[in-house]
């Protein structure tokens, strides 16, 4: 029997990869001859990188680039020389986790050094870059990003602007000519999973300003900057910013990687998917086996589950999910497509407990599951 483990990590417990080492070593020992294909699956938030570099085998790439206040950091991206693909993360260079709370002022904030690290890969014979644009401290439109590659930004008089998010709506023209000429060479595939307009009641700055440092006074000039530099790309590139699913993600991050990189934004989940093979592998598996730490009515739409489900359900693949916590009924489970499931929680001592020993309680959850299934 061929049987396909594809977790998302529990957090502080157990990583993808331990999940699938776990169930593994719990299936084997009641099904020896089980045919066992292990995909970790993760949508583009915490601990992407570990399951993308699974799928790459890749190497870390360590570089000097601009801060989102313009300081000197080290941040690192992922290249597979066999494949010439890498994983570039904005958050490793724009993004709020390299930031003290009271540091966010995203007004001020730039990608510029999102720029710096693609046009590193470039330069390290990159064809096809996946781009991750969450976790941004930034709300510049991309601007920064762009400067890096090259675009040069220009207020009234023909000078270049700043390119912070204060400054988008000094912009007048967009010169093109000094653009990193193998740019439009490179594939780029966009995680992308927030849908929000680029300016509005539902975008980048109204729905995210606040939580990055914007008061209300900026805010509401963040969304004319937001607006005003709409229709400048409008003219330029011929596009309705308006109109594209997901303009306003990461500061404005979304447009910025459609017009400035031609890329094409993706779900998270979708995105490794693909890089996994994913519904090519599960061909022919008689059961795929999931996992997350908590399973409520919440997560059961959440990106990943609703990723395995579709395709379980497309080639009629049984599914069943390993958790560290179930909190929703076993009728909801069964009319969502899960055909088994079954807890750490239930097992363990306590939460520490479980949190604790998560590896040894999947292996019995695991060799339970074998048992009723051979």
């Amino acid at each position: 029997m061929k049987i396909v483990l594809a977790p998302d990590k529990f957090k502080n417990s157990l990583t993808g990869l331990e999940f699938c080492y776990a169930v593994e070593e719990g299936l084997k020992s009641v099904l020896p001859e089980a045919e066992i294909i292990k995909l970790p699956l993760a949508d583009g938030g915490d601990g992407t990188i570990e399951v993308v570099n699974y799928y790459l085998n890749g190497k870390e790439i360590q570089l000097s680039v601009n801060s989102p206040f313009f300081q000197p950091i080290q941040a690192t991206y992922l290249f597979s020389e066999k494949s010439k693909t890498a994983f570039v993360e904005m958050a490793e260079a724009s993004g709020v986790k390299l930031l003290r709370q009271e540091q966010f002022d995203c007004k001020n904030a730039t990608t510029f050094g999102t720029g710096e690290m693609i046009v590193d890969a470039i330069k390290n014979g990159a064809s096809k870059i996946i781009l991750g644009i969450g976790g941004s401290a930034t709300n510049d439109c991309g601007i920064g990003m762009a400067t890096g590659l090259g675009y040069r930004f220009l207020d009234g008089d023909g000078k270049e602007v700043k390119p912070i998010g204060a400054n988008l709506s000094k912009i007048e023209s967009i010169d093109i000519s000094n653009v990193h000429p193998q740019l439009y060479e490179i594939d780029f595939q966009v995680a992308c999973d927030v849908t929000n307009t680029l300016y509005g009641a539902h975008g980048a700055a109204y729905v995210y300003g606040a939580q990055k440092g914007a008061t209300k006074e900026d805010i509401k000039m963040l969304d004319k900057g937001l607006t005003d530099f709409s229709k400048i790309i409008e003219e330029v590139f011929h596009i309705n910013p308006q109109s594209l699913k997901g303009a306003g993600a990461a500061g404005g991050m979304g447009i910025a990687s459609k017009v400035f990189l031609k890329g094409h934004l993706k779900s998270g989940i979708e995105l490794i998917k693909n890089l996994a093979q994913f519904d090519e592998k599960i061909k022919g598996a008689g059961w795929i086996i999931t996992g997350e730490g908590k399973l409520d009515s919440q997560t059961l739409s959440g990106k990943t589950i609703q990723g395995i489900l579709g395709s379980a359900k497309a080639q009629d693949v049984k599914v069943a999910a390993f958790c560290g916590a179930l909190d929703i009924s076993k009728e909801e489970l069964i009319s969502m497509g899960i055909n088994y499931s079954a807890s750490v929680i239930e097992k363990a001592k306590s939460l520490e407990d479980a949190m604790g020993n998560g590896y040894n309680y999947v292996m019995q959850i695991a060799e339970e599951f074998a048992a009723k299934i051979k």
